[in-house]
């Protein structure tokens, strides 16, 4: 059996899934508590929002390696040793891998322990340029498990190249940012080390409360209430604060809370979850601006939403009061600018569409219009540094999609243009195309029984079947593999 294990580990640790607490191998949450209700031989269960949940062994929590890479730690650091890599010693416990406890703290997939350096790296202009790009080593290990599952070599190619490129890292609840952040960090600098390069890190900043109040597949930990809001501001962007200050001499890039904003703009009277959230998302949004936008190696970028969305006139004209005002409130923090088609497949140029009754009379049909016409409204509200990044992970190739709108699992996704520096010529605010939603992770499940069922999720232009938002999705990434373009 250990020999049977020891060869197969590598394939094993890649394809399997990742899990924060023992309860979610079994197919329940971690609790955000520590009030035991239950225990047995798993662990301590505890119960929320009328749900069994597990509770984390804080102590194990503490010092073992293995949570920064999505991996659950063993019950006891005697566990017995299945497995040796670089990262440390492998237990399996209930069927599944488990890191084995040891006295150091932090994980080692973003570079171990890494004394951070003193310099202090400061962003002048475009941030994506003159840097390398960080490269996601759970993406990596993403890739991995999905290639375990290919056997056409040709499309096996096109993965691993895949795995070469640049995506952001998503901090979308209190415990991932404690897994991700540091890590990662600590992992930049070992490339910097390694290469002698400045290297950039994108981050997806993401959980305020009441997030994304216009959708359910997408729906946050915290809600929209003034204790959320404290712990939204104490738990996640003070922890964040801390890092970023610890770990300064790279450059970091931040995208703020896609789809927040853009629902303030218009989805406040059709939607009471939206209105119940426009509070907290106007003091999130100032609270983080002050606290990070300080910091002279971080560079924030807003989210806009995309062009079926806020490309309409009237909609782009009150976006720029609405997005002025949160700048300003962030005050004397900084922001760079804004990101466009977060998580969403609408086509750089797309010369098929002009304004009309197809397009519902949008005169932004795609992604370079609706940047150039909001460019110019941004600046007239007010507003001084104007400079955007957009998603091309999932555009490069026109969906199925009957209705620009359709956000969810699109069929005939392709990935799009590379992640690259000022990428357009004569578009000098464009600072980059970057891979914001890595290609393969769910927009959310297409089960109607599920409670975050979205019935954008069950359309007919939806892949399915879908599995909940941020698992992995096979038959998606390779489509998008397939239809990339430019070609992998």
């Amino acid at each position: 059996m250990k020999a049977t294990i020891a060869l197969t580990a590598a394939a094993a640790l890649a394809a399997k899934a990742s899990a924060a607490c023992f309860a979610e191998r079994l197919g329940y949450p971690c609790c955000s508590g520590n009030e035991v209700v239950y225990t047995d031989n798993d662990g301590k269960w505890g119960v929320e929002n009328g749900n069994w949940c597990g509770i984390a062994d804080a102590s194990a929590q503490a010092t073992c390696w293995s949570l920064s890479q999505g991996y659950p730690c063993c019950s006891s650091s005697n566990a017995e040793v299945w497995y040796t890599d670089a990262s440390g010693k492998w237990g399996v416990e209930n069927g599944d891998w488990c890191g084995i406890p040891t006295g150091s703290t932090g994980g080692s997939t973003g570079g171990g322990n890494v004394t951070p350096s003193n310099e202090q790296y400061t962003i002048s202009g475009n941030p994506f340029k003159g840097v390398e790009f960080y490269i996601n080593p759970y993406y990596v290990e993403e890739v991995d498990g999905a290639i375990a599952q290919m056997s056409d070599s040709s499309l096996i190619a096109k993965a691993e190249k895949m795995k070469t490129y640049s995506n952001a890292i998503w901090l979308d609840t209190i415990k991932n940012m404690q897994s991700w952040l540091e890590s990662n960090l600590q992992g930049a600098q070992t490339q910097h080390q390694s290469s002698g390069k400045d290297i950039l890190t994108v981050f997806v900043v993401y959980d305020l409360p009441g997030r994304d109040c216009h959708a359910l597949a997408s729906n946050g930990e915290l809600l929209a209430n003034d204790g959320d809001l404290a712990r939204y501001k104490s738990e996640y962007i003070d922890v964040i604060e801390g890092h970023l200050k610890t770990y300064k001499s790279q450059p970091v890039v931040l995208i703020v809370e896609p789809d927040s904003l853009a629902n303030l703009v218009t989805n406040l009277e059709s939607t009471p979850a939206c209105a119940d959230s426009e509070k907290y998302y106007l003091e999130g949004h100032a609270y983080l601006i002050k606290k990070l936008g300080v910091l002279p190696h971080v560079a924030m970028y807003l989210d806009i939403g995309h062009a079926f969305w806020l490309g309409w006139d009237d909609n782009r004209e009150k976006a720029g009061k609405v997005y002025a005002k949160v700048i300003s409130s962030g005050a004397p923090g900084n922001v760079r600018g804004f990101t466009d088609n977060v998580s969403n497949y609408t086509p750089w140029e797309d010369p098929t569409l002009s304004r009309g009754p197809d397009t519902e009379w949008n005169p932004c049909p795609d992604e370079k219009r609706y940047l150039e016409a909001i460019s110019k409204d941004f600046k007239s509200a007010g507003i001084k540094s104007v400079y955007f990044v957009s998603d091309s992970s999932r555009n490069g190739k026109k969906v199925d999609r009957k209705h620009p709108g359709e956000w969810c699992n699109q069929t005939g996704v392709g990935v799009g243009a590379r992640p690259q520096a000022s990428p357009v010529s004569g578009m000098d605010y464009l600072d980059a195309f970057y891979w914001i939603k890595p290609l393969g992770e769910s927009d959310g499940t297409s089960d109607e029984s599920a409670a975050r069922f979205d019935g954008y999720c069950g359309h007919e232009t939806a892949m399915k079947p879908a599995p909940e938002a941020g698992q992995w999705f096979q038959k998606h990434f390779e489509q998008g593999i397939k239809n990339a373009n430019p070609p992998l």
